[in-house]
């Protein structure tokens, strides 16, 4: 992958990609995406291959604006051969993960849809033009385990296990669709493991008895995966791993 969109940069995996992208190919320029640029660490906005585009998975007129300032960054022919959805929300202020039904709360429900699930959609809507060219392309979602519905076998979470297995149909959809007006490409889910985040810090206590990864780790592990995935995996639910996972 030489030309990478990462939406989600200023989180902790979506950072983690692309100065793992960045650091080991002196020929891969990124193209970072997040609601605040200013809260990139500074040592990606100044690299000389990496550029930080303002966009919110809340408005739906921000990928819009995305696709106006590519076009002044990268010719359309030329492309992207990777694009990479880094971003996730969990909890944030009067929002935390369901325990039980009476839990649910519509405004938390259609924060984590619109982060989780539908920033994805419309993120790959508007890259569809850099997406066409004749070379291969893969298309990554960084989904969740959690998102899985046949391997739910504790509940809650409500909103946010139901918009990780909303952006898993998501990619089954695209995985479908693309390869008839982008190939060659495949579109890909991505459980990266439990890594240490802003995610995952309020849970650290549980998290104690499991396998934590570095951001760091966790963005090796994810490249690894990615630069293994061809045209015969597209449509597929891989863990940080590579082993396949159910959806």
């Amino acid at each position: 992958m030489k030309r990478v969109v990462i939406a989600g940069v200023s989180g902790a995996i979506g950072g983690a990609l692309a100065t793992r992208l960045l650091e080991r190919d002196s020929q891969t320029s990124v193209i970072g995406l997040c609601r605040d640029p200013g809260k990139v660490p500074e040592v990606m906005r100044a690299h000389e291959r990496s550029t930080v585009l303002p966009w919110d998975a809340e408005d739906n007129a921000s990928p819009a604006a995305v696709a106006e300032a590519l076009e002044s960054l990268l010719a359309r022919e030329e492309g992207i051969d990777g694009f990479i959805y880094a971003a996730g929300l969990l909890h944030g202020p009067e929002m935390f993960p369901e325990k039980r039904l009476e839990d649910l709360d519509a405004g938390s429900m259609a924060r984590a849809f619109a982060v989780n699930a539908t920033g994805f959609g419309l993120l790959t809507q508007a890259l569809l033009p850099w997406l066409r060219h004749r070379e291969f392309k893969r298309v990554a979602a960084i989904s969740a385990k959690v998102g899985s519905i046949t391997d739910n076998g504790f509940g809650g979470w409500y909103a946010y296990r139901s918009s990780k297995a909303a952006l898993n149909m998501l990619v089954r959809n695209l995985s479908i669709e693309l390869p008839r007006r982008c190939k060659p490409i495949a579109c890909v889910s991505l459980h990266p493991g439990t890594t240490e985040s802003a995610l995952s810090e309020p849970f650290s206590q549980s998290l104690a008895k499991l396998k934590v990864h570095t951001a760091a780790e966790t963005a090796a592990n994810l490249v690894d995966v990615l630069d293994n995935v061809g045209e015969g995996d597209n449509g597929r639910f891989l863990s940080w791993d590579g082993s396949e996972l159910p959806w």
